[in-house]
């Protein structure tokens, strides 16, 4: 540890033991001894050559702090007088902060900006900000039992993958570092439009596919290009919350609609918002009840957009896992009005970070979506997109669907057989034989969300039914995902689970 003397400089201390390289440190000094008022505007400085001899270092990292500094116009230069802190910083900046603010420091500015927006004490955010905060989280999130929407990823072929992004990533082309296109990288584009049409019977064609960064974005793309505020939407209930999030961002008016063993009451939604403008809808696997939705309610809907005019957003975020047969056709394929905006990812197959989905929409909305996709970030990793496409076009992406599917049926019949061996009639299993989680009903008048705290603090995760709904349930329940719980770990999550009920 190296000092400059005290009556020189307040105290600078290098440590040249640290990751944070010698310039950097000194800019990190600089940059806190002018804001907390130590170094005052107009103070002179050393000079790069005094101050690399006192400190016993090179002068070329003294050199590199400074040129940041002066960059950032903290240091300004004088003839006669040499470096400086600059004049112009003003004297709010240097004063101390009062304090950190806190998680909870914020949640109370938040509820004052709603209280008295007009304060200028506080910190105002939007309202709707607030009315996107969905309530209180009390199940896990970490990588333990029961997470919901979790692949089996010690199965996920790495390898493989690696070996793709490395062909890539070894000898990029300009068209892979550069900028690119909004509505992503055209082979993978190619490939998610055949493979659509072969597998969920989607009929589209490439420049009808859109690239984005995960379903989520695809949700919130066509919630922007498709309401306007207070537009009517129906909402499934309970439905997807991350749904609601997207809907809520553009100000969309949400209508929620039950969901019964057909799906969406088709009926009741025309009875509640017959003018609603769009609806959000996951037919094949209802989220999170996990119900398939009937023929004739499908043909309903189509019929009522049809007529009125309305957008279908159809979220079929793990129609892959199909377990209990063949993949249900997507509404998408039997719309014969163009109605249907479809959104997909590669989240739940391939794994979460990878952040890839897709959106399906109509081909004279097709630059309307890739003006907003640029809007948002432009576009997604043109890398992992090209991996995608071998990916895909090399066989391992169907290889890999099978595995899994195989994988999952076994994980879900395990799950229900010690439930019902452990559990019933405690909890009541729900839903196709389908996707990556189950739904359980808990018996009337237990708390969901009171289970899924103890759950969380015995080191498992139970998402209470009660979050995806928008008014109070009459019948609270649990949503327990098994795609990346292995055997050993659904025996001993339910063992916790029954000492929590």
């Amino acid at each position: 540890m190296k000092r400059v003397s005290a009556g020189f400089l307040p105290p600078i201390a290098l440590d040249s033991g640290r990751k944070v390289p010698i310039y950097r440190q000194l800019y990190e000094w600089f940059r806190r001894a002018i804001l907390a008022g130590q170094l005052r505007p107009g103070q002179r400085v050393p000079s790069t050559r005094s101050l690399a001899a006192e400190l016993g270092v090179s002068r070329i990292p003294v050199s590199s702090a400074y040129e940041q500094l002066h960059a950032e116009g903290y240091f300004e230069t004088f003839v006669g007088a040499g470096t400086c802190v600059a004049r112009s910083i003003p004297d709010d900046a240097l004063k101390p902060a009062a304090g950190k603010m806190t998680g909870k420091t914020a949640g109370k500015i938040l509820r004052s900006s709603r209280q008295s927006p007009d304060s200028k004490a506080m910190r105002k955010v939007s309202r709707r900000v607030a009315l996107m905060q969905m309530p209180a989280q009390t199940w896990s999130n970490q990588l333990v039992a029961f997470r919901v929407s979790l692949p089996a990823l010690e199965h996920f072929p790495t390898r493989v993958w690696s070996h793709l992004v490395n062909r890539h990533s070894r000898r990029p082309t300009r068209q892979l570092m550069a900028y690119g296109d909004a509505k992503g990288y055209r082979p993978l584009r190619e490939a998610i439009a055949e493979y659509l049409g072969a597998v969920r019977a989607v009929r589209c064609e490439p420049s009808q596919v859109l690239v984005t960064t995960g379903s989520q974005q695809g949700l919130q793309l066509s919630a922007q290009v498709l309401l306007d505020a207070n537009e009517g939407v129906w909402i499934e209930e309970p439905g997807y919350p991350g749904a609601r999030q997207a809907l809520t961002m553009a100000g969309a008016k949400l209508v929620p609609v039950p969901v019964d063993h057909e799906g969406l009451n088709v009926a009741e939604g025309i009875r509640r918002a017959p003018g609603a403008h769009a609806v959000y809808i996951t037919p094949s696997h209802q989220y999170p009840l996990g119900v398939t939705m009937s023929a004739t309610r499908r043909m309903l809907l189509l019929q009522w957009a049809m007529r009125s005019g309305a957008w279908i957003i159809e979220d079929d975020y793990d129609s892959e896992y199909r377990l209990g047969g063949r993949p249900i056709a997507s509404l998408q394929g039997l719309d014969t009005d163009a109605r249907v905006i479809y959104v997909g990812t590669f989240s739940k197959v391939m794994f979460p970070a990878l952040r890839l989905g897709y959106v399906v929409v109509p081909g004279d909305l097709a630059e309307a979506f890739s003006t907003a996709r640029d809007a948002a970030d432009q576009f997604s990793s043109t890398l992992y997109q090209a991996a995608m496409t071998d990916f895909i076009r090399e066989g391992h992406f169907a290889r890999h669907i099978r595995k899994m599917r195989m994988l999952y049926l076994q994980r879900r019949a395990a799950l229900v057989e010690a439930i019902h061996k452990r559990m019933e009639p405690k909890l009541e299993v729900i839903g196709a034989e389908a996707g990556m989680h189950l739904t359980a009903l808990l018996p009337p008048g237990v708390s969901d969300v009171a289970i899924s705290r103890r759950a969380a603090e015995m080191g498992i995760s139970a998402m209470p039914l009660s979050s995806c709904y928008a008014n109070p349930p009459r019948r609270g329940g649990l949503i327990l995902g098994y795609g990346g719980t292995d055997a050993r770990q659904i025996q001993d999550g339910i063992r916790k689970l029954a000492m929590c009920i």
